[in-house]
């Protein structure tokens, strides 16, 4: 046989029960001879013990009542045919009569007792199973309703019952020799004592009467119908990626509820357990859906872990003094107490020197937790033995679980290296000497950033996400939301990296979706939805969201994001930018920015900083890394001044190259701005940092392109005229290098901490000799590259590579 147990929210609506029915019939149908446990319908345990408060309070409770009332009569009308209604009205209205008699009583008495208040919410599942039994019977004749109460023996401890296991097993036997051949449809969560009074069996009740009728019948499954798809891997309200597991040992299922997990209360199914009894967790609304089987042992699994689970608001004391170091039986006198006060203790731990305890208790007990170690050790605190004990509140516990954590190594460094990177701050840790449970304490407000930045750690299948913040929405920022789009499904095929962008800001508007903005339509959102921009406010948002694996995207060229890096940074939120105003400015606040990225854990990727889409940064990092030393840098890192001189030659005049540059849009609006080599030396500048040395941009020795009569032209029309004519100037220029056989380079070098640029010319045995279009390019000269030096070469302007460098960099956050 096998039992099925139904939750409140299985039996709360006329829908759920109808899902119920089908399910009970199908079962009996396969010859599986059910046995169903039912609930109270949802909500009605809650609303009898208010209605129960209210009358020993002298408040009405007849709307209540009839609220109660219609409640099962909408049922009855829904699912019973008309001609079988009579009868079950009836009795449910002597039910509820019953019920409106005690209340009468607890309103004239002025006073609510716990056997009284046993006795009136009894109703609620005695109500529902008869109810139940009765619309079963029009298809199963056979169905039968039993009050638990009879057969379930008890104590008189009120409100949280203890089983007499003997008597109990005597009468259930007793039970299904008579009706063994029938549907029973037994009352969840009430017993009663030796004197036939009404009692409860605490939290978990109805699925301890589950495992009680389940263990002594010899079940072959206990199934748990509820509303989620059996044990997940972490709670799916805050976890959206949490998924379903199919098979969990008792252990791990009692580790995972008792830290949060609301599916099962594990005291309650002991007698399962003890018999080896599987219970099944089912979702009664995707009754197709095969759930969770918890059973002895969960067997081999690829899994690191098993879930991870919570307890999201509790209250943490500390207790320290030179008074318990070496002193044999304190901690037992300490625990003895809170134990007899009934205050649990969720969490403990010592230091290693015995000079402290810190443990965990529900916040509501924390206070009278305090006033009792005051009093039990107040000789201690007079001789200045003990501190006064600490308490800190708004704390919440985070759990990995799974029986695999025995046998794989690193389990702890996961943990925390995911905590660490996010900027979560571990106040405690345990870890049973089993090695089933890892649990740290952390603050309340980080548990929802917690949850989903361990559970992307530990389960590998799953995407990890990203969460970006973009700032500038130009033509870099807009191709970058482009390719995203069309790479998203690559990306979580290949790279298993989910990218969301979360928040959007230009000059004018910024908008945020926690869930993604949709980026097809990603303008229009901005411009209709988006409210004014404020890049303070931005920043203060991204922030206070406190989502996990945070990236924030600078795709602007303004000065006002660099003065906010350092600060992102210390909310552990990595950075990836093509604004070269940080790294280019005191070398001071270039290494400020560094020592902060790498103190917090977390990414400064600026790879288009210097070559666009070019990988120059990362091919210097690289070497670095491996222990190669740089000797010489040359390079030439402007697309503009690359084409133009490309370019210049043969009966082109260079007045003509570069305005045909403008007009193709490879110049600034101003082409000095390229021209003047400043944006040139800026990555130079960058380039010998992140080679080592502390080069500030007044070191940089800047060679000149034009004469000083362009530079100093006061409009761009007066510019194009002073090109003109300095004509004379650029030919002699040309001339010199077809006189040589070379061509004209602007070439930035950076050789013995020393840096320069400026105009060279190289013939055919020069790297840059053939360089052509708008390219960039560079030469890296090591002691491993010293005969052929290392050379990287391609595209150095445009967005659709810009972009495509951020996008490079972003993904490499993931990674």
């Amino acid at each position: 046989m096998k039992v099925l147990k139904f939750g409140g929210t299985s039996v709360g609506t006329v829908e759920s029960l109808k899902a119920v029915l089908s399910i009970v019939k199908k079962s009996y149908e396969a010859k599986e001879k059910p046995l169903v446990v039912l609930s109270a319908m949802s909500g009605v345990t809650n609303l009898l013990t208010q209605l129960a408060e209210d009358a020993s309070e002298g408040k009405a409770f007849s709307e209540g009542l009839k609220l109660l009332e219609d409640k099962h009569f909408t049922v009855v009308k829904e699912l019973l045919a008309v001609k079988y209604q009579n009868p079950v009205f009836t009795k449910l209205k002597l039910f509820f009569n019953e019920i409106e008699d005690l209340l009468q009583g607890i309103f004239a008495l002025r006073e609510l007792s716990n056997q009284s208040k046993d006795l009136i919410i009894s109703y609620g599942e005695r109500c529902s199973n008869y109810m139940v039994s009765k619309v079963m019977e029009q298809y199963i004749p056979e169905s039968l309703f039993v009050d638990a109460s009879h057969y379930v023996k008890t104590d008189s401890n009120f409100g949280n019952a203890h089983l007499n296991e003997v008597l109990t097993e005597q009468l259930i036997k007793s039970l299904y020799i008579t009706h063994g051949d029938k549907l029973l449809f037994v009352t969840g969560f009430i017993g009663s004592n030796e004197n036939g009074r009404i009692t409860t069996l605490g939290r978990g009740g109805s699925d301890y009467t589950a495992a009680i009728f389940g263990s002594i019948l010899d079940a072959t499954a206990i199934e748990i119908w509820t509303d989620v798809n059996g044990m997940l891997t972490a709670d799916p309200r805050i976890v959206k990626k949490a998924f379903s597991l199919p098979v969990l040992s008792y252990t791990e299922a009692m580790e995972l509820s008792y830290f949060g997990a609301k599916v099962i209360y594990p005291p309650t199914m002991i007698p399962a357990f003890l018999k080896k009894i599987p219970i099944v967790i089912r979702n009664t609304f995707e009754p197709d859906f095969s759930g969770t089987v918890i059973q002895f042992d969960s067997g081999k699994t690829s899994l690191p872990i098993k879930g991870i689970s919570s307890i999201s608001d509790i209250s943490v004391i500390n207790l320290s003094g030179s008074g318990m170091i070496g002193k044999s039986g304190f901690s037992g006198r300490l625990f003895t107490l809170l134990a007899r006060e009934q205050i649990n203790v969720v969490l403990i731990t010592q230091s290693s020197s015995e000079h402290s305890i810190t443990f965990a208790v529900n916040p509501a007990d924390a206070k009278r937790a305090i006033q009792l170690i005051e009093i039990e050790f107040e000789l201690e605190i007079q001789a200045n033995k003990l501190v006064i004990p600490a308490v800190e509140e708004n704390l919440s516990v985070l759990a990995i679980v799974g029986e695999n954590m025995k046998r794989t190594p690193g389990m702890s460094g996961r943990l925390f290296a995911a905590l660490g990177r996010n900027g979560i701050n571990v106040r405690a840790i345990a870890q049973g000497s089993s090695e089933y449970n890892i649990s740290v304490i952390i603050g309340k407000e980080d548990l929802a950033k917690a949850l989903n930045a361990v559970h992307d750690a530990f389960f590998a299948e799953l995407k990890k996400t990203l969460h970006v913040f973009n700032i500038g929405t130009g033509n870099i920022g807009a191709t970058l939301f482009k390719q995203l789009e069309e790479q998203h499904d690559f990306l979580l095929d290949k790279n298993d990296i989910e990218i969301k962008v979360v928040g959007i800001s230009n000059s004018r508007k910024m908008l945020f979706n926690t869930e993604g903005v949709n980026l097809s339509s990603w303008s229009a959102e901005l411009e209709n939805n988006g409210s004014e921009a404020d890049l303070a406010l931005f920043i203060e948002k991204m922030k206070a969201l406190n989502l996990p694996n945070c990236v924030f995207i600078d795709n602007t060229a303004s000065k006002l994001p660099a003065t906010y890096y350092e600060d992102i940074f210390k909310a552990n939120i990595s950075i990836v930018t093509c604004n070269k105003i940080a790294n280019s400015g005191k070398y001071a606040q270039y290494k400020t920015l560094r020592d902060t990225a790498h103190r917090h854990g977390v990414d400064f990727f600026y790879e288009t900083n210097v070559g666009a889409g070019l990988p120059i940064v990362r091919v210097l990092k690289d070497l670095m890394l491996s222990g190669d030393r740089i000797l010489k840098i040359e390079a030439i890192l402007s697309g503009t001044i690359s084409y133009i001189f490309n370019n210049f030659k043969d009966e082109a005049s260079f007045y003509d190259v570069v305005k045909k540059a403008q007009e193709l849009g490879y110049t600034e609006p101003d082409p000095r701005d390229d021209l003047g080599g400043i944006d040139f030396m800026r990555k130079m500048l960058i380039l010998a940092r992140d080679a080592g040395y502390a080069v500030e941009a007044e070191d940089v020795e800047l060679g000149a392109i034009l004469p000083e009569a362009c530079l100093q032209a006061d409009t761009v029309d007066a510019f194009y005229t002073e090109l003109q004519n300095e004509n004379a100037y650029f030919e002699a220029m040309k001339a010199k290098a077809a006189r040589e056989k070379k061509v004209i380079r602007y070439i930035g070098k950076l050789e013995g901490g020393k840096v320069s640029i400026g105009i060279e010319f190289v013939d055919e045995n020069h790297p840059f000799y053939a360089l052509s279009g708008s390219d960039n390019i560079i030469s890296f000269t090591t002691e491993r590259y010293k005969e052929r030096p290392l050379v990287v070469k391609g595209p150095g302007a445009g967005a659709e590579v810009t972009a495509a460098g951020v996008f490079a960099d972003l993904v490499n956050v993931g990674a």
